[in-house]
């Protein structure tokens, strides 16, 4: 799909919507964000659960990796394709899970 296909695409959404997936779209590959960071990069702090219901309308999950969004406590919460899937793509980019399956906040190389 071209850019242009894309845009188009974006901006059949809410400008609400389209601020979430930009704000993902900047978190890197082998980090996580929490659903409240997103929220409060948005200037919407209060917007947690709406920022939720954003990235299940992604549209794009190969651009937009709504993946790297967790849960503030560290729980991997949901994914359109499910948590197993989540957890697998998390995984492959390096992303550190504790045994009881919430995330180590570490990013690639850490030690810690």
């Amino acid at each position: 799909m071209n850019s242009k296909k894309i845009q188009k695409k974006l901006e059949s959404y809410s400008p609400f919507y389209r601020s979430v997936w930009a704000v993902t779209a900047t978190i890197l590959s082998g980090q996580v964000r929490s659903y409240q960071w997103v929220a409060n990069k948005i200037g919407n702090s209060e917007a947690v659960r709406a920022v939720g219901q954003a990235l299940s309308k992604n549209p794009f999950p190969g651009i937009i990796p709504c993946h790297r969004v967790i849960c503030k406590n560290g729980e991997i919460g949901g994914f359109f394709q499910g948590k197993k899937k989540k957890e697998s793509l998390l995984k492959r980019e390096g992303v550190l899970f504790y045994k009881t399956g919430s995330l180590k906040f570490l990013k690639k190389g850490d030690s810690k």
